[in-house]
């Protein structure tokens, strides 16, 4: 009790007004440097994923992804029960207007993406460090700090991994499951279930995980939205008055009543941010660890590409289940995480739709643990100059056995400080180059133009 008590504190501290400020300048300025690239490559970004050049899937030598499967995991990490759990609890602590500022925090997320992901390109093949060939480790090691930044922002991805990744999935599930079955499948066997799976995957290393995620990433996806598009249907009439809920709660929250009764505007901004950004992952250098590995030498277009994802994580997945909680009507019944989030299928699905989230909560689990697999074991064999490579993965697993029988609100508080932390040293980085990065994209618009 007493270190979720200091986790609580730890993780107000943090997210308080001045990271909120800084996340919202550094986006502000980003957006403003690159000529408004969220704005002015949107359908391009669309048509770089739904129709890939042949480049996109090209797998050069030495490299360990192309630069599509990048993208593909990138999605991976950034949607999984952040979504379907985080919204729940966003929308608990901060009511219904945590959602707009869901909508709020994704139009800098895209900026923050295409900066990320562009240096992580961008130091490949020209610069090195440690076992590092490209991604924030390096790039940070270039800037004012960088004999200390990397390995200090290293240690927090990897511990950023293993809550956000690993062990929260894990919780997720099994929680879904218990409460779904009415406590007939305990999380210990769930624990026992999800570790197997996991060793299965890890034994089969990079080239394993790449092929799981590839099936599982566009498979939960689809699941996700045809269930939750079936929510908002039936609730079809409540949505423009959901919509105006979430107007009103985002600036007086306290006009709302119910269980929002004392909720603040800052609980509701520091909810919908810190949930939208746990989801997301834009500024965090997550998508900059898998585009460092992969063989892409366009830094530009697969920038650019890499933007949808923060867009179909905050604007598709996270912002929908916000949605079907506050039409559904449910959103003030005292519930919070996922048990909130089944709470609104189940006005559709009755009994079954603890069944339908939990699936949902599964599937976009698997898909989250499985691509953090590969950003764990990579912070690990960064910290440890390459060696006790397989040490990583009995870490992983442990955790995940761990991970599904902790309480959940350690595990999210955690994971509020870790995301924080890295997502101060990863804006220095990037902000210090921005005007590389304007250098190049004002190159790209001249010569579209032309």
């Amino acid at each position: 009790m007493y270190l979720n008590d200091l986790a609580i504190r730890v993780s107000d501290w943090i997210w308080g007004w001045p990271l909120i400020i800084i996340f919202l300048i550094a986006g502000l300025v980003t957006t403003i440097f690159l000529n408004f690239v969220q704005f002015r490559y949107f359908l391009r970004s669309w048509k770089m994923v739904l129709f890939p050049e042949k480049t996109a899937n090209t797998l050069a030598s030495g490299a360990q992804m192309t630069s599509f499967q990048a993208f593909i995991n990138t999605l991976g990490t950034s949607t999984g029960n952040g979504s379907i759990a985080g919204i729940g609890t966003a929308i608990f602590a901060g009511g219904p207007g945590a959602a707009f500022w869901i909508l709020v925090a994704g139009v800098p997320a895209m900026a923050l993406r295409f900066a990320e992901v562009f240096l992580a390109i961008y130091v490949k093949d020209k610069y090195s460090f440690r076992t590092a060939k490209g991604g924030p480790m390096v790039y940070l090691h270039l800037v004012p700090g960088g004999s200390f930044l990397p390995y200090l922002y290293c240690a927090f991805l990897f511990l950023y991994g293993l809550t956000s990744g690993n062990a929260m999935q894990a919780n997720s599930i099994g929680l879904g499951l218990s409460k779904a079955s009415n406590g007939a499948i305990e999380p210990i066997y769930v624990a026992i279930a999800l570790t197997l799976f996991v060793i299965y995957v890890l034994m089969g290393g990079a080239k394993r995980i790449l092929q799981i995620s590839d099936k599982l990433v566009p498979f939960k996806v689809a699941v996700f939205i045809i269930a939750s598009l079936t929510v908002l249907v039936y609730h079809s009439g409540a949505i423009l008055g959901a919509l105006a809920l979430i107007w009103k709660g985002a600036f007086t929250p306290q006009a709302l009543g119910g269980a929002a009764v004392g909720i603040t505007m800052q609980q509701a901004i520091r909810s919908g941010f810190a949930r939208s950004l746990n989801a997301n992952e834009a500024g965090l250098g997550v998508a900059g660890t898998f585009f460092g590995a992969s063989s892409s030498k366009e830094p530009v277009d697969d920038s650019i590409m890499s933007m949808l994802g923060a867009f179909i994580s905050s604007y598709v997945v996270c912002f929908i289940v916000a949605l079907c909680i506050v039409a559904s009507g449910v959103w003030d019944n005292g519930l919070s995480s996922a048990a909130l989030t089944i709470s609104a299928f189940n006005t559709v699905f009755g009994v079954y739709g603890g069944w339908v989230v939990t699936f949902c909560a599964a599937s976009f689990g698997l898909g989250v643990m499985v691509s953090f697999a590969f950003v764990v074991h990579e912070s690990w064999i960064f910290l440890t100059g390459g060696r006790f490579g397989k040490m990583a993965y009995l870490i992983y697993a442990l955790v995940t056995f761990g991970g599904t029988l902790a309480k959940v609100d350690l595990i999210w508080n955690t994971n509020d400080i870790v995301n924080g932390l890295m997502l101060l040293i990863n804006l220095y980085g990037m902000m210090w180059f921005l005007p590389v990065i304007r250098t190049y994209v004002m190159e790209y618009i001249k010569k579209r133009a032309s």
